[in-house]
């Protein structure tokens, strides 16, 4: 039996995420009912949003790679052990979305590389958190396969995010929401 929003055990009932459900669209009195992935990209949500572009496992590992300066087909395939048509599938997407661009580097046969566009280059925090968090709780005790390096610097660093006005550590449990220009508003 599905519950109810704000019913006891449903994660609505919390009062600090009630204002941003609804923020968000959602109704209390609507029974939860379950999303399909390509619904995604038509919720009132950024990160569901965001999901339905980068949420495939493939995409991100693809991603990861062309950080790591991968750039053209058949690297991504024997780096990933992806199966082709799969690879051919989140490359068109990420190009398509704005994420990676075709660039030829061969005229006969024609050939590409895929480069990565500003939008693309906005991700590398969130791919560099996922790298370090991995490294954190999947390191199998052998610590992290890479390093990073900070070139200004030179000293290796762990990610760290900061509030963008007052420079500190932002943690979970310091920050609240409250409705933005692109909430739903109330019927």
């Amino acid at each position: 039996m599905r519950k109810h929003r704000g019913e006891p055990g449903s994660i609505a009932t919390s009062s600090r995420w009630v204002p941003a459900l609804a923020a968000l669209g959602r109704d209390d009195s609507v029974e939860w009912t379950t999303v399909r992935w390509p619904e995604l990209a038509k919720e009132n949500c950024s990160l569901a949003r965001a999901l339905a572009v980068l949420g495939d496992r493939w995409t991100l590992m693809i991603l990861r790679d062309a950080f790591l300066r991968v750039r053209r087909f058949e690297a991504f395939e024997a780096s990933l052990g992806i199966a082709r048509r799969v690879l051919a599938e989140r490359l068109a997407l990420l190009v398509e979305e704005g994420i990676l661009r075709k660039v030829a580097y061969q005229d006969n046969p024609p050939r590409h590389e895929y480069r990565l566009t500003e939008k693309g280059l906005e991700l590398y925090p969130v791919i560099l958190s996922l790298v370090h968090w991995g490294d954190k709780y999947y390191d199998r005790k052998r610590g992290p396969p890479l390093l990073h390096t900070h070139k200004a610097c030179g000293r290796d660093f762990r990610s760290v995010l900061t509030c963008s006005e007052c420079g500190e550590p932002v943690r979970a449990h310091e920050v609240t929401v409250h409705a933005g220009p692109g909430a739903k508003k109330p019927a």
